[in-house]
């Protein structure tokens, strides 16, 4: 199974706005041609599998809308103009065209020809570029430019036609998609989640459904989460949070089958709808922390995205992560701000009962919100505010029209992806490069490892292993290789050799992550140009640095549970923030950490430093080195399954080293500044 598909047809611009309506002038054909030209021009279209569409049939459709309703848009072809216009103002902000109802069918049936690439292992993932969009449909209504539920259809469908058992739908797009919502929120087997502009109810839908307290019904409750925006101007650093604090350790709980986006760009920088801040790329590194679940099935489907600039690169971004080429590299990430923390303290706690990797939370939900607050100080001025608000609303306007953003930087991948330091009798995938032997260190390299990490006389092996690590982070310095992995003697030296390296000849940061019980010196990180971060089961001794964090897990690495909570919510924050040139991927002899969680962890790696990454290995622990060179090559990590609870004393230690740390680093924050208050109470009382 490899390969992105990319399903598309002109016919879906083949309709539009017939008459005045403000509400509905942002979409246009051109969302669809903008993005389709977009990916041609960037090459990528050409590297996808082309996906033919289909119209969907009477009995797809009705997997998520009434009868009636479906009857009802049949007749919209041969109404007069005067008729759509009559029909359309019976729902909200939609419009209604004499091929619309055409083109909605195509989009539906280009969700579920994605769906059948993937299920059927002729592509690994891909995006279906449709219009019109689908998430707010709902069983008997259009709304919101969405005749038909693409997704939800989709999901239906693939639970009916392949078996699926759970189903995650991810919706990023800057309105509630209350049209899922609605057809799934008494369903356990489907985990929807969404953030969206909400502001206390004050934007479009309104609806109180939309708010973080609704969180599903009767048996499908705890599986709809909604992280409500209460401001506009949310970055980088908040979306990332969310996911790290919320999305990913409750979607690894779930555990999904199939993964759907719902790939609305209005969240980026420069949309008129959305008035966020976060730019394109950011969607790489979204799309790529999805892409570890489910085996790497995942189906993104357009929604909205009406910048049609931030549109076009948005989605060139999430295609080429798809397509598996490198991330670009993320900076100036810091931690969220005060309304975002706000709404990731409220959906922790509505959803503590219902997951266990949220049993530790201990901030309850905001009882009064910095943006309400300012909401009724505004309504307590009265007409001035009125004016006011006028006025600004007058300078927003202008502002929006000079919002510029860097278009996002080329992502050129290194000639060869992934290059191994093997004994010749070891099997690895015939995707890997081997180091070749006629890379022979200088003298000087050779009097330098001997000084420094033999006593004595070395062996040969064991030198000869260390100028190959060194060979290895050399190509990716120069970028002759995206990553590399090597099998060594002693891991410990070997660690050392290369952290050494780093600090004398690297201009970006090293990030240094160690699974196992080893000794890691503490004058690697003394100045700040590398981030340590150790997982064990070994207690740690009094952190001192910043720099240098050990989690101690009662099991060790064994505790999958336990691992992907350490990984999820504190080695990956930390990292994003970090922002390394280059990833030390060290596992320890007899780490106990299994091979899917190994292929996890050096999967999810891969999103940061552009894809450097230099694993190494122990000689005694061969079984892995098929795994890592695998996920290296960008496979699909395996599955873990439904995770169980972590063990309560770790969740205790790792929530207070998180609260000690969290005044370092921005992005392992989880609470407002009141929450930390009871965060802090209750850790000094345990």
């Amino acid at each position: 199974m490899s390969g992105t598909a990319l399903v598309y047809d002109e016919e879906m611009t083949r309709y539009k706005l017939l008459w005045v309506d403000p509400a509905c002038k942002i979409e246009v054909p051109e969302r669809l041609t903008v993005s389709h030209t977009a990916l041609q021009e960037e090459g990528l279209a050409e590297r996808c599998v082309s996906v033919p569409i289909r119209q969907a049939t009477d009995a797809e459709i009705l997997l998520a809308h009434s009868e009636e309703y479906l009857e009802a848009v049949k007749k919209t072809p041969y109404m007069s103009l005067d008729e759509l216009r009559t029909f359309t103002q019976q729902y909200g902000d939609v419009y209604f065209h004499p091929n619309i109802y055409h083109c909605a069918k195509l989009a539906i049936g280009a969700a579920l020809q994605l769906v059948d690439s993937v299920m059927t292992g002729k592509v690994r993932n891909g995006m279906a570029l449709v219009r019109p969009p689908g998430h707010h449909s709902q069983r008997s209504a259009a709304n919101g430019f969405c005749v038909f539920n693409n997704v939800a259809i989709a999901a239906h469908y693939a639970k009916k036609q392949y078996g699926i058992k759970r189903v995650l739908i991810v919706d990023w797009d800057v309105h509630h998609g209350q049209g899922v919502q609605f057809a799934f929120e008494d369903d356990p087997s489907v985990l929807y989640f969404s953030w969206h502009r909400y502001e206390h109810q004050g934007f479009w839908p309104n609806l109180r459904e939309s708010d973080y307290d609704s969180v599903g019904k009767e048996k499908g409750a705890g599986f709809n989460i909604n992280v409500p925006w209460n401001k506009v101007g949310m970055e980088n650093s908040d979306y990332l949070s969310v996911f790290f604090h919320v999305l990913l350790p409750i979607a690894y709980e779930f555990s999904p089958d199939l993964v759907f986006v719902c790939a609305g760009f209005d969240s980026a920088i420069g949309d008129p709808e959305g008035h966020m801040c976060a730019t394109p790329d950011i969607f790489a590194h979204l799309t790529h922390l999805l892409k570890s679940l489910a085996g790497g099935k995942l189906c993104a489907v357009l929604e909205g995205g009406y910048n049609l600039t931030s549109l076009a690169q948005s989605v060139c971004q999430t295609v080429q992560t798809l397509l598996g080429d490198p991330a670009p590299q993320t900076s100036e990430l810091n931690g969220p701000c005060e309304s975002a923390l706000e709404s990731i303290q409220c959906v922790r706690s509505a959803h503590k009962p219902y997951w266990a990797c949220l049993k530790h939370t201990v901030a309850p939900p905001v009882s009064e919100p910095s943006t309400k607050r300012c909401k009724l100080a505004e309504k307590e001025e009265g007409v001035q505010a009125e004016e006011g608000q006028k006025e600004e609303g007058d300078g927003q306007k202008a502002e929006e029209e000079e919002v510029v953003w860097m278009k996002p930087p080329s992502r050129l991948a290194p000639p060869v992806h992934t290059e191994v330091a093997l004994p010749a009798d070891l099997e690895v995938p015939d995707r890997c490069d081997r180091v070749r032997s006629s890379l022979a260190p200088t003298l000087q390299i050779l009097q330098r490892l001997r000084d420094n990490f033999f006593e004595g006389s070395a062996e040969e092996e064991a030198l000869m292993s260390l100028c190959s690590v060194i060979a290895l982070f050399e190509k990716m310095k120069k970028q002759e290789i995206r990553n590399g992995l090597a099998l060594v003697p002693d891991v410990s030296v070997a660690m050392l050799c290369a952290a050494q390296h780093a600090r004398m000849s690297l201009t970006n940061r090293l990030l240094l992550v160690y699974l196992g019980d080893g000794e890691i010196p503490t004058y690697i990180t003394e100045d700040g140009k590398a981030l340590v971060v150790q997982i064990s089961s070994k207690e740690p001794e009094e952190q001192k640095s910043r720099y240098q964090v050990s989690v101690c897990l009662k099991k060790g690495c064994s505790d999958v549970a336990g691992l992907m909570q350490a990984v999820l919510c504190l080695l990956l924050p930390l990292a994003y923030e970090y922002d390394p040139g280059l990833v030390l991927l060290v596992r320890g002899p007899g780490s106990g950490v299994g091979k899917a969680a190994w292929a996890q962890i050096t999967s999810l790696l891969q999103g940061l430093a552009q894809g450097h990454t230099l694993a190494l290995i122990q000689e005694g622990e061969k079984e892995a080195v098929g795994t890592t060179a695998a996920s290296l090559l960008g496979d699909p990590a395996p599955s873990l399954g439904p995770l169980g609870a972590p063990l309560p004393e770790d969740m205790e230690a790792m929530e207070s080293l998180r609260q000690r740390l969290q005044t370092h680093w921005g992005l392992l924050q989880t609470a407002a500044a009141k929450g930390k208050e009871v965060e802090e109470k209750g850790q000094n009382q345990d």
